[in-house]
């Protein structure tokens, strides 16, 4: 069993304690509010993710895994000290380091045994080294040894856990070896391949695969744009696509695009760091472009079939940036309220998990509704933004029933054109070509 002490108890954080926890490991979740720390130890979590509350809850009361505000409590015992702050974007789009800083500063006050110290949170390339420095200078004894691990995390949120307990890869690095080594030692009960490389290309794997990511979404939403101007379906465009093992099917779903808390921050992460290193990231910036014209886009076609927004109600399914969390983090539903708002919309809108975090985002701007057919009664229009489950068997002769003009604007693609079409919907897919009669589909 090893002391693990975990700074930070969002996604990265929680979900990483939680199963470090699991895999038998003594563990303690610090943060800085007493509340939520007290919220943790009776099972009330600060976010959604499927699966954590139940393996939090049950490591909790095994004596495994622990929650304080103390830095002397968490730290006293560690062999391992986790980082797992946040590092939001900067007003250039620079990761903003301020919380890793003091996490780092706080930890190396309290050094007094040998402690390896693991960067989690995603961070610029060349953070470990400046980590070291900080610990360096913060020690109270410089003698006491000390290193520092950069062990980039690659979690989706919605399937954290399994994530976390499934990984693809482990990725280390460090300018010490046998510190990298004794970090895999964590995760050896989950046969996991371990890739170990210097500090800095650790970090830089995290970025390029995150960039890599979002590309590939962006390229479908371009490839989208093309087929609805050539009258070609992008759905089977994506499905010929995937069958090819050097592609494979992975993130070419074509729809609004990317949001959240990992894709958009670190992509405009890493072309400002290439921009301020003399590179030119014009394939990053577009990424970034083509993305964020997806959502305009997606207004765009509906004013066009309503003829404006002014006096019309429009009802939002989904405000999540994706299925399976509770997380606004730019999220694409936010833009497009915006937008609709702007130009004189009424906005109906239900979500399943982030209704709370929704409304503390746009207030009373819109009408929160408790399920579907609410959102629906009354509107001119539907527009389906984050593809929930159960909205893929709605009662859609229901849903037409209700709202005042059936139409259909389906922004992740999950319903049948043909059918929604002979149910009575005007329908809007996302690159969805043309019909047989020569209209968009």
């Amino acid at each position: 069993m090893k002391n693990i002490c975990v700074i930070g108890v969002g996604y990265v954080g929680l979900v990483t304690g939680a199963c470090l926890a699991d895999l038998g490991n003594r563990v303690v979740c610090l943060n800085r509010n007493k509340q939520k720390s007290d919220n943790l130890k009776k099972g009330v979590l600060p976010i959604y993710e499927p699966g954590l509350e139940e393996i939090v809850r049950r490591n909790y009361e095994a004596g495994r895994l622990d929650f304080t505000t103390s830095y002397d409590e968490a730290v006293r015992d560690a062999d391992f000290v986790l980082i797992a702050v946040g590092t939001p974007s900067g007003e250039s789009g620079e990761a903003d380091l301020a919380h890793v800083e003091a996490a780092a500063t706080e930890v190396a006050r309290r050094i007094h045994q040998p402690v390896i110290i693991v960067n989690k949170s995603t961070v610029p390339i060349g953070t470990g080294d400046w980590v070291a420095d900080i610990v360096r200078a913060a020690m109270p004894d410089p003698s006491v040894p000390f290193w520092v691990v950069s062990n980039p995390e690659f979690l989706r949120e919605g399937s954290g856990v399994y994530d976390c307990m499934n990984p693809d890869r482990i990725v280390l690095g460090s300018t010490s070896r046998e510190a990298a080594e004794r970090v895999a030692e964590l995760y050896y009960p989950l046969h996991a391949e371990t890739i170990i490389t210097d500090l800095r290309t650790a970090e830089m794997i995290k970025y390029a695969s995150n960039a890599f990511l979002a590309t590939k979404i962006s390229f479908i939403n371009e490839i989208a744009n093309v087929c609805e101007a050539l009258g070609a379906d992008v759905k089977e465009v994506a499905r010929g696509m995937g069958t090819d093992n050097r592609i494979s099917p992975q993130f070419l779903g074509a729809g609004i695009g990317w949001g959240g808390s990992c894709f958009p921050k670190d992509v405009k992460a890493l072309a400002h760091m290439a921009a301020t290193h003399g590179t030119h990231p014009q394939m990053l910036r577009a990424v970034m472009e083509i993305n964020y014209d997806q959502r305009k886009r997606f207004v765009t076609k509906l004013r066009h079939i309503l003829g404006g927004f002014r006096g019309k109600t429009v009802g939002v399914l989904g405000l999540s940036f994706k299925p399976n969390t509770d997380d606004m983090r730019d999220a694409p539903s936010v833009e497009i309220i915006h937008l609709l708002v702007y130009e004189g919309a009424e906005v109906k809108a239900y979500d399943p998990e982030a209704m709370e975090n929704a409304q503390r985002i746009l207030g009373d701007s819109i009408t929160y509704c408790k399920d579907p057919y609410e959102v629906a009664e009354g509107a001119d229009a539907l527009m389906l933004v984050a593809e929930w489950n159960e909205f893929k068997q709605l009662d859609m002769e229901r849903i037409k029933g209700l709202m005042r003009q059936p139409v259909l604007m389906d922004g992740r693609n999950v319903y049948d054109p043909q059918r929604m079409r002979a149910l009575g919907f005007t329908y809007r897919g996302m690159g969805r070509g043309y019909d047989d009669s020569g209209q968009p589909k």
